[in-house]
C-alpha cells in the first residue's frame, strides 16, 4: 500500500485483517515511525486494531523502497492535490516509478487516488512499462478503484461501502476484484478504466453542485427574510425527486474542494469545452466563507453598534465536517483566518484537534475562564457533538449558526 493517510492506512489495516501480509509504504519517515509504534493519526483507524495486525506480523509500516520487493498487488494511495488551482499528479508519477522498478510477471498494481479521466492509462501505465521492462495487461495487472472513504463515518465504511473496481483487461479486472473481494463485502465491476475514473470525480461533483446550489439559495433566502431551513425541511417531505443538501460556511476535506476541478480541468486542458456548472459551483463554495463573515460582520454592526476590528469572536469548529478531526480545505479554518485578517480577537475551539492546530478538550468550550457571554459573537462552523448548544443559547451574546443545529432565537441566527 503506498500512502498510508485517510484512504491507505485504513485500507492497508483492512486487507492485514482479511489474511494478506501488507507493507504499509509511507515516505514521511515521522508517520511512519508512528504507526510502527502502533500510533495512529487515522480516527478511522484506533490504535488497537493497528496494534494487533502489527502484532500477528500482517502489517508492517516501512519508509524503505525496498520493502516493497516481491509484491503481489499493490495500491496506491497518494494525494492528488492542486497546485496553482491545477491539478498535481506528481505523487502519482512518484509511486508509479517506484513501484516499476520492484514490478515482476503477474503482479497487480491498483491505483485508488481521485484523478481525471484517462489517469490510469494515459500516465500511470506508460511509467510502470517503462520502468519494468514489461507489458501491462500482458505481463502484469493494472486496474483502478476510486476510494470512497468518508472520514468519522461509523456506518459506512471501507468493508461495507460497495467497491468501484476496473481494470485494463478482462484478465486484469479479475484480479483487482479478487483483490477486493477480500476486503470488502461488494464490488462494482466497471466496464473500464475511464468510466470508474468518471464515476468517482461525479459523485463529488454532484455533491458539490447541489451544495452549492442551497448555498446560494441561504443567501436569497435571508435577503428575502424566509426561513431557508424551514424551507428545506419542507421540500425534503417529498418522498421522490428530491435529496435534501443543507447550506453551511463552504466545502472542505480532500475530495469536495478538488475532485470537481479535476474534472474540469481535463475537460478544458484536453478539449477546450467548459464545464459551467462545476466552475459555477466552486465560485459559489469558494466565496462562503467571505459570506460568512460578512453576516457576522453585519450583525455586530446592527446588534453593538461596532466593527469586526477588536470584536472578540469565539469560533467553534475547525474541522470540515462533525466527529472528525479532519482539517484538511477546511471553509471553518478559512472564516477564522479572515476575521483575524479583519483584527478580530478569534478563540477558535474544536474537540477533536490539537491544540497546536485550534483544538481543544476542556469542557465544555475550552475557553479557559472566560465564559461565553465573554465574547462579542460566537460563530458555530462545525456541528461537534461535543458542543454544548443548551450553554451556547443561554449565556452567548450572539450566535451565528451556519451549520443550522440551533432554533431560531432573537441572539442566534441561522445562516
Amino acid at each position: 500500500m503506498l500512502g498510508q493517510g485517510y484512504v491507505g492506512l485504513p485500507l492497508a489495516v483492512r486487507a492485514a485483517e482479511a489474511g494478506h501480509t501488507v507493507i504499509g509504504y509511507e515516505p514521511d519517515r515521522t508517520r511512519c515511525e508512528a504507526l510502527a509504534a502502533g500510533s495512529s493519526y487515522v480516527e478511522d483507524i484506533g490504535d488497537d486494531r493497528l496494534q494487533a495486525v502489527l502484532g500477528s506480523d500482517a502489517y508492517d509500516a516501512s519508509s524503505d523502497p525496498q520493502d516493497l520487493k516481491g509484491f503481489d498487488v499493490a495500491v496506491i494511495t497518494v494525494p492528488t492535490p492542486l497546485t496553482d488551482r491545477a491539478p498535481d499528479l506528481s505523487c502519482v508519477r512518484d509511486a508509479g516509478r517506484v513501484l516499476a522498478q520492484y514490478i515482476e510477471p503477474g503482479a497487480t498494481v491498483v491505483l485508488e487516488s481521485t484523478t481525471h479521466p484517462g489517469t490510469t492509462r494515459d500516465v500511470l501505465i506508460p511509467l510502470l512499462e517503462e520502468g519494468s521492462g514489461l507489458v501491462a495487461g500482458l505481463d502484469f495487472h493494472v486496474g483502478f478503484s476510486p476510494e470512497r472513504i468518508d472520514p468519522g463515518n461509523a456506518d459506512w465504511r471501507l468493508e461495507n461501502t460497495p467497491k468501484i473496481v476496473a481494470g485494463l483487461t478482462e484478465g486484469c479486472l479479475a484480479r483487482v476484484k479478487e483483490f477486493y473481494d477480500t476486503v470488502t463485502d461488494v464490488t462494482v465491476p466497471a466496464s473500464g478504466l475511464e468510466e470508474a475514473e468518471l464515476a468517482k470525480v461525479f459523485e463529488n461533483t454532484y455533491r458539490h453542485v447541489n451544495i452549492a446550489l442551497v448555498n446560494e439559495l441561504s443567501r436569497m433566502a435571508h435577503t428575502l427574510g424566509v426561513d431557508v431551513w424551514h424551507t428545506l425541511e419542507l421540500a425534503a417531505t417529498k418522498p421522490f425527486g428530491f435529496t435534501r443538501f443543507l447550506p453551511g460556511p463552504g466545502v472542505g476535506g480532500h475530495c469536495l474542494p478538488i475532485d470537481p476541478v479535476y474534472l474540469s480541468h481535463h475537460v478544458k486542458a484536453r478539449h477546450g469545452q467548459t464545464f459551467r456548472l462545476i466552475e459555477l459551483a466552486q465560485d459559489i463554495n469558494e466565496s462562503q466563507p467571505d459570506y460568512v463573515v460578512r453576516r457576522l460582520q453585519d450583525a455586530l454592526s446592527r446588534r453593538f453598534r461596532r466593527s469586526v476590528h477588536g470584536a472578540r469572536v469565539l469560533a467553534l469548529g475547525a474541522a470540515y465536517k462533525p466527529g472528525t478531526s479532519d482539517a484538511r480545505q477546511s471553509p471553518a479554518v478559512e472564516v477564522a483566518d479572515r476575521l483575524r485578517a479583519m483584527g478580530a480577537d478569534v478563540t477558535v475551539v474544536d474537540p477533536h484537534l490539537p491544540v497546536s492546530d485550534g483544538g481543544c478538550r476542556d469542557i465544555p468550550f475550552g475557553v479557559g475562564t472566560d465564559t461565553v457571554g465573554a465574547f462579542d459573537a460566537v460563530v458555530l462552523l462545525t456541528a461537534h457533538g461535543e458542543f454544548d448548544l443548551g450553554r451556547l443559547a443561554a449565556e452567548a451574546a450572539y450566535v451565528l449558526d451556519t451549520r443550522g443545529v440551533m432554533a431560531a432565537a432573537p441572539h442566534i441566527e441561522r445562516l
